[in-house]
């Protein structure tokens, strides 16, 4: 996979859910803002070697987390901690845009592990 940066020179990606663009990215924390198209939903994965707080700014967030769902709007947050099982969707008809500070040890790819996924991403 190539890395690829917008015209501020920022990382971003586009995903089946819709898109992330990193925000800040240091030796301890990461930080992105993170789109969901109406109707998409992150994979249901866990992390072990970080945690995440988010915060949603536009939108309302259809949160998991161990198995609990519920909604959070704009300007409220939830905390996700290390080895907890999590996911964020978009039940609605707007984008939903999230900020996400991730804080720990890794913040790649290699420290998701995903239990769903609706776009074939599962880990088994």
């Amino acid at each position: 996979m190539t890395t690829q940066f917008d015209e501020q020179g920022r990382e971003f990606d586009e995903r089946p859910w819709g898109r992330y663009v990193v925000l800040d990215d240091t030796e301890h924390f990461k930080v992105k803002q993170i789109t969901v198209a109406p109707g998409k939903r992150l994979s249901y994965q866990s992390h072990a070697k970080r945690s995440e707080h988010w915060f949603v700014v536009e939108g309302v967030a259809t949160v998991t987390l161990d198995e609990e769902v519920f909604e959070v709007r704009p300007g409220s947050a939830v905390d996700v901690a290390v080895g907890t099982r999590h996911r964020c969707g978009n039940d609605g008809t707007v984008p939903m845009v999230f900020i996400e500070v991730q804080y720990g040890e890794s913040f790649g790819e290699d420290d998701i592990v995903r239990y769903d996924d609706d776009f074939g991403r599962a880990d088994g």
